[in-house]
């Protein structure tokens, strides 16, 4: 599933703060870069150019009074993106709501986790990402280089916890619909019935949670698995691969029937959705998938976050 560019920018790639780090040392080559504007503030930078590194390195300008960042982290952050080749920023989330980071090295390059990784929420980090992370793998940055390395400036807004599972008020089952079965951790498994499938969209709450209503435009976390309503199998579920996703919702960036089925539901909620092709991927299917362009899909939709 696609996501907003300013997060894909990210993974390819606050309060009030209290101390301020003590300046770096001569020979430490980010003691060339200068930034200004405080912590909260949109950060410039002036630096020799060009600025190259062949390892990735990070510094935490200034530091937070907030809990400690651990890998496998959720975070909201502010960001700027500089090529060091030409000083010129090629992304930044100042201006628009802060964006979600997972520090996971399997979703985000290993330098942002890294740098971010040990500093505390409030704080200031400059990571230089050198050209062998991939951020600049095939030019996907107008008028940036495989070669060049990229500097991010990210302010630490929060420490985000993710539910582990819906939770909330159980509604009763509609007949007609799939039925659901959950392990001890909250894994679902669906029993799809023999009759045809519905022809409209179904979004059925099954379990009522008490947090706040998910609108368009925010990015949610949540546990899924999809089935095909034919033939009962399995073609995708964030339960098996042992992590929760994360996505824009209510923005066209995923499948019709998420955006609207999920919109207007509530954090902590689970929510059964009844896919049919036109609210899913369409005449095209998805072949991968194993997904025809006339099967409807059937989700168990967690929904474990919001901002």
């Amino acid at each position: 599933m696609q996501r907003r560019l300013a997060v894909v920018l990210v993974a390819a790639l606050i309060a009030l703060v209290a101390t301020v780090i003590p300046a770096a040392s001569a020979t430490d080559p980010l003691a060339k870069i200068a930034i200004a504007g405080a912590v909260g503030e949109e950060p410039t930078l002036d630096f020799k150019k060009p600025f190259a590194t062949k390892k990735s390195l990070h510094r935490e300008v200034v530091a937070g009074t907030g809990e400690k960042l651990v890998e496998g982290s959720k975070i909201t952050v502010d960001y700027v993106v500089v090529d060091g080749r030409t000083g010129k920023q090629v992304g930044t989330s100042f201006g628009s709501k802060p964006e979600l980071l997972p520090l996971d090295k399997r979703q985000v390059p290993a330098a942002l986790v890294n740098g971010l990784v040990g500093a505390s929420v409030g704080s200031r980090v400059l990571v230089a990402a050198a050209p062998k992370e991939g951020l600049t793998a095939g030019q996907q940055i107008p008028g940036v280089k495989k070669q060049d390395t990229l500097l991010f400036v990210v302010d630490v807004k929060s420490l985000r916890t993710p539910l582990k599972r819906a939770t909330g008020a159980p509604v009763a089952p509609v007949a007609g619909l799939p039925t659901v079965a959950l392990g001890p951790d909250g894994k679902p498994t669906i029993t799809v019935p023999k009759p045809d499938a519905p022809t409209e969209l179904v979004a059925q709450t099954l379990i009522t949670g008490t947090g706040p209503v998910v609108t368009a435009g925010q990015t949610v976390t949540v546990h899924y698995t999809g089935v095909i309503w034919k033939s009962g199998k399995q073609f995708d579920s964030s339960w098996k691969r042992g992590a929760p996703t994360d996505f824009a919702i209510g923005t066209r960036q995923v499948i019709a029937g998420w955006d609207e089925g999920l919109v207007g539901q509530t954090v902590g909620s689970q929510v059964l959705l009844v896919v049919p092709p036109d609210k899913g991927y369409g005449a095209g299917g998805q072949p991968s998938s194993g997904i025809k362009g006339t099967d409807t899909l059937v989700f168990v939709v967690d929904i474990l976050d919001a901002i």
